[in-house]
């Protein structure tokens, strides 16, 4: 479990001087070493992106050939002060994948190493602006889709796992979390069984998913309506990406405070973490390779959807 992870990283991020320096000397007590932060300006705000890089016994850093697993932790920010007073409902996505660091981190110290390594990377504002959405606000961010996807998509991450709060919509109505169909260069696939299997095995339910369209797979700023920006990463990458998003029956807005859910985000983080130690034992295939191939071979290459489009400079 990680009710304790969730407990002290939420005591972090629930706070007006919540930064990526408090976060780096948590994990680093933990016993964590590659952790990198770096402030990035936006305007009158700044956000703090902050990557950890767990490495596995037998991982790409410690020169072996086990899969490298990449776990995003999406949102605009973890606060809109000084328009809305404590953390907001955005901020999940941040707090399950620093959870599951910090999960990873202590499970490191007791011998408990997977085989690859896990790069998580997300980003802490306290104080950022909202913007208007349909059917309920998001939180804005100080800094672009471009920028977030340039700091928390890194070349290294063989999969991906794109964790954010995707409440404000009519279309996911349950309590907990739903994973997307794989996404990979432009091409939405079909859903994984193996991370299905994985979902259903951690829950102890029926899986729970969600439909992507095609806008939802383009970049931000090209006038077309996204979901939300829970599987923009897909945009940065040619490495399959999943999108997991924390979710509710009704919508709520991302600047909604009082709005996290313990019990679903401790479920999400450790549906996450039992991913990743799948996956880096190469036992969780995020999608058929030579299905992939084929249809490929069928059909083109899709990875003008990852672009701003025909025209776009």
């Amino acid at each position: 479990m990680l009710i304790k992870q969730v407990i002290e990283v939420f005591d972090l991020l629930d706070s007006a001087r919540a930064s990526g320096e408090s976060v780096q000397s948590y994990l680093q007590s933990k016993g964590a070493a590659d952790i990198t932060v770096k402030r990035i300006q936006g305007g009158a705000h700044s956000t703090d992106f902050i990557k950890i890089v767990v490495p596995g016994k037998n991982g790409k850093t410690a020169g072996g050939s086990a899969p490298t697993f990449g776990v995003v932790g999406r949102l605009g920010a973890i606060g809109a002060r000084p328009e809305v007073t404590g953390y907001v409902s955005d901020g999940d996505g941040a707090l399950c994948a620093l959870s599951v660091a910090s999960k990873l981190i202590d499970m490191k110290a007791k011998g408990d190493e997977l085989e690859g390594d896990v790069i998580l990377c997300t980003q802490i504002c306290p104080n950022a602006p909202t913007q208007p959405h349909e059917p309920v606000p998001f939180m804005g961010s100080p800094v672009d889709m471009a920028t977030m996807n340039r700091e928390e998509v890194d070349g290294a991450m063989e999969a991906i796992l794109s964790i954010d709060t995707t409440k404000g919509n009519n279309v996911i109505n349950v309590n907990g979390f739903a994973i997307s169909q794989t996404v990979k260069e432009g091409y939405i696939l079909r859903y994984s069984s193996d991370v299905l299997d994985v979902m259903q095995r951690t829950t102890g339910k029926a899986p729970h998913t969600f439909g992507v369209s095609v806008q939802d797979i383009t970049p931000y700023g090209n006038d077309l309506y996204h979901l939300n920006s829970i599987l923009q990463p897909s945009i940065a990458t040619n490495a399959p990406v999943i999108g997991v998003a924390l979710t509710t029956e009704l919508p709520v807005a991302g600047c909604a405070t009082g709005a996290s859910h313990f019990v679903d985000v401790e479920e999400t983080a450790r549906f996450v973490l039992e991913v990743a130690k799948a996956f880096c034992d190469g036992k969780c295939r995020f999608y058929d390779e030579a299905e992939f191939q084929s249809i490929v071979k069928k059909y083109g290459k899709m990875n003008h959807l990852q672009t701003m489009g025909v025209g776009a400079e």
